[in-house]
């Protein structure tokens, strides 16, 4: 499978300390890299000797709290580098302080539509949980189990050279992990009870005992301007220099909307076509059975401004 090989420059398995995302973490982490909610600004508070007490957490648990808050694009390394660090100081990013600071869309994540937005930023440069694109790509992956889904991550290791260092444990913990973390049945147990990203419901039961797979209907609570604004990040960071992207590689492509959000290519036509009118600017086009989402402003200047649009509107709701 050669489409790994777009996201192993920076390879990252087994570094959650097994814990999924929980509620309240990534609000914890910006606050005291950010500076905000009456913390004071620390860039070092993950390796600062005190940061059990000041986080109020266990020590896995801040390493986990580190990494998740990497990955959903909450924090990022200050010192930029070609091979990226889960360490040293971090900054807050541009998107974590329009979203989670106390003035922001949604600082305690209230609206499900921002579980979707961190959701999809899961999946953006840079690729921090490496395994969550590994799983969400393959395309072959129907009824699954934990060990069908171990097995599926460890034969692309194989294929891979730059995932052979990593052993067949690191892809077990990353499986397990990524079924808590999405799975939609036995929510009795606590850490399932608090990861908020099983109400997505990505996975849901199969046919077989302990089996999952992916949703692929279509998905009432994902707004149509969140799906809209991950199109044009998707098409910024895929077709940069373009000034259109076709509705193959929005549903097909790796790590498109199509594959991250789990919707058929048909269910991504009927979005755009009902989205699309509201922009100025944007059109969705068909020329020879081939069709494209066309844009005239930059895709990533249109996806901060139709966030914006959407989050003021719940704001006067």
């Amino acid at each position: 499978m050669n489409k790994n090989n777009s996201f192993s420059k920076n390879c990252f398995f087994a570094r959650h300390e097994t814990f999924s995302p929980r509620y309240g973490w990534l609000k914890k982490g910006f606050d005291r890299v950010a500076g905000d909610n009456g913390y004071e600004a620390d860039s070092n508070i993950f390796d600062d000797d005190y940061a059990i007490e000041k986080l109020g957490v266990g020590k896995n648990m801040v390493r986990s709290i580190r990494f998740w808050c990497m990955a959903f694009k909450i924090i990022l390394p200050q010192e930029k580098s070609a091979i990226l660090r889960i360490g040293g100081p971090m900054r807050p990013t541009d998107f974590s302080r329009d979203l989670l600071s106390e003035h922001g869309w949604d600082p305690y994540l209230e609206d499900p539509a921002s579980l979707w937005l961190l959701h999809w930023k899961l999946f953006t440069e840079p690729l921090i949980a490496t395994a969550w694109s590994l799983a969400v790509n393959l395309t072959s992956l129907g009824t699954f189990t934990l060990n069908d889904l171990t097995l599926a991550l460890t034969d692309l290791r194989d294929s891979d050279s730059g995932y052979k260092r990593y052993s067949e444990s690191s892809f077990k913990k990353d499986a397990s992990c990524f079924i808590r973390m999405y799975g939609s049945a036995g929510k009795e147990t606590g850490e399932q009870i608090e990861s908020p990203f099983t109400e997505l419901e990505l996975l849901i039961p199969g046919d077989r005992p302990q089996s999952f797979r992916f949703n692929l209907d279509d998905k009432p609570t994902l707004p149509d301007s969140i799906f809209l604004a991950a199109c044009f990040e998707y098409a910024k960071q895929y077709s940069e220099q373009s000034s259109a992207i076709s509705l193959n590689r929005l549903a097909y492509g790796i790590n498109s909307p199509g594959a991250v959000f789990k919707l058929s290519e048909s269910t991504i036509g009927n979005r755009l076509e009902r989205a699309i009118p509201k922009i100025k600017g944007v059109l969705f086009t068909e020329s020879f059975g081939n069709r494209q989402l066309q844009f005239e402003n930059a895709p990533d200047a249109l996806a901060i401004t139709i966030l914006k649009e959407y989050y003021n509107s719940t704001l006067l709701l």
